[in-house]
C-alpha cells in the first residue's frame, strides 16, 4: 500500500477514534472494570422504571458495540504505527486498499470475512 493511501486511512481511523470516544462519553464512564452504561432517573412510578430499564437496556448493548468498534479501530491504529496495518489475520495475504479505505477498522480480506461468514461460493 502506498504513503498516501495509507495517511488517508490513518487520518479515518483517528477521526473514527474521536468519534466513537465523544459517543461513548454521552453514553458511559469509565468504571472499575471497563465502560460501564449510564442510568437515567425518569421518575418513581411503575410506568417510569419500566422505561428506565428499557433505556438502561438498550443503552447497554450500544455501549458495548461501541467499545468493541473502538477497541477495533484502536488495533488497526497500532497496527499502522508497527508496519503491520493491511495484511489479513487468516490468510496473511494483503487486504485490498479499497476494502480499507471503506473499512479502516478491518483486520480481514473480503474472501476471508466471506469464508467465515458462510458466503462463499
Amino acid at each position: 500500500m502506498d504513503a498516501k493511501t495509507l495517511k488517508e486511512i490513518e487520518v479515518k481511523l483517528l477521526e473514527q477514534k474521536k468519534d466513537l470516544e465523544t459517543e461513548l462519553n454521552k453514553l458511559s464512564s469509565q468504571g472499575a472494570t471497563g465502560r460501564e452504561a449510564n442510568f437515567q432517573n425518569i421518575g418513581t412510578d411503575e410506568d417510569d422504571n419500566a422505561q428506565e430499564v428499557s433505556n438502561f437496556s438498550d443503552q447497554l448493548s450500544l455501549v458495548a458495540e461501541l467499545s468493541k468498534h473502538l477497541e477495533d479501530v484502536e488495533k488497526a491504529l497500532k497496527k499502522v504505527k508497527d508496519g503491520s496495518y493491511g495484511i489479513c489475520k487468516y490468510c496473511k495475504k494483503e487486504i485490498d486498499p479499497r476494502r480499507l479505505l471503506a473499512r479502516p477498522d478491518s483486520g480481514s480480506c473480503v474472501e476471508c470475512k466471506a469464508a467465515l461468514q458462510g458466503d462463499a461460493s
